[in-house]
Formats: C-alpha cells, sequence, structure tokens
C-alpha cells in the first residue's frame, strides 16, 4: 500500500481561468506557461509544466499537494466536480505554482532531491461556486479546491 510522504497547502492565483504547476526553474523548458494554454481544457500537460483550467475568471483557489511514494488510493469521482490524471517529468524533482497575472509564486513543491518521471491526478470541487462569483463580483477566495496527488510512474 502506498504511503504518503509529503503534504502541502497552497494558494493558487487564478487569472483568466488559468493556473499552472510547473518546474520551479523554467529555464529548460520548450514551453513555459501560459504559452499554449488551452482554455476548457482541465488538466493538460506539457514537458515540466501542468496546466489547470478553472471554472473562475479570477480568484484564490486552494490547492492541497501530496506527494507519495506509490498510486494513492482512488478518490471518488462523486466527490468532485472534475478529476484528470496526467504524465508529468520532471527535470530538478521541484515544482512550482505559476500565474498568468503573478507570474512563479514562493513556494515550492518537493517531489524528490532530483528529476523523475511522475503519474499525477488533479480533482477539484466548488467549480459552480467560483463560476457563480467570478459572473457576479469577480473574486473569491479559496471556493475553488484542488487536490493534486502526484507518485512516482512505472518505469
Amino acid at each position: 500500500m502506498a504511503a504518503l510522504v509529503r503534504q502541502q497547502h497552497l494558494d493558487a492565483d487564478v487569472g483568466y481561468h488559468a493556473f499552472g504547476l510547473q518546474e520551479s526553474d523554467d529555464g529548460e523548458l520548450p514551453v513555459p506557461f501560459p504559452d499554449d494554454f488551452q482554455q476548457g481544457v482541465f488538466l493538460n500537460a506539457f514537458p515540466g509544466r501542468l496546466d489547470i483550467y478553472s471554472a473562475g475568471h479570477t480568484h484564490t483557489a486552494s490547492v492541497e499537494v501530496e506527494v507519495w511514494d506509490g498510486q494513492p488510493p482512488a478518490q471518488d469521482p462523486a466527490d468532485w466536480d472534475e478529476q484528470a490524471e496526467a504524465d508529468f517529468e520532471s527535470i530538478s524533482g521541484e515544482v512550482a505554482v505559476w500565474s498568468m497575472g503573478l507570474g512563479r509564486a514562493d513556494d515550492v513543491i518537493t517531489l524528490a532531491a532530483s528529476g523523475g518521471s511522475w503519474r499525477v491526478r488533479v480533482s477539484c470541487t466548488g467549480r459552480a461556486e467560483a463560476a457563480a462569483l467570478s459572473e457576479d463580483e469577480g473574486t473569491g477566495e479559496g471556493v475553488e479546491e484542488y487536490l493534486v496527488q502526484f507518485w512516482p510512474a512505472k518505469s
């Protein structure tokens, strides 16, 4: 059975329905965030980068990140508004939240001491509320909640 290695909470600045998880140092990436961001695609993977499409236009999303030593227990899809998985290749083992307006956030997510291949599952709830806030007030904080789970990809 897989064990949880580390867990951390982050706030993601969402602008234009977007935020990303990307290599902490994006200098080696062929397509850094937000280049080629696709509106409407919940989770889109690029080399060293994961784009996440939010239901809200401009707000602060609550993001819980978990790093596991193996595949974590499945999340019940009924508990989430959206859920998707992707492969993720990390060069450094360190990832940061990136936003369209602010660029790289200060917090670093440590996947491992060095790069490697990962699998990631992103689950989200609060999407209808985030969309409604965007239409009515323009912003919100912590209404849209994400769970992002990383685990080593099988070789």
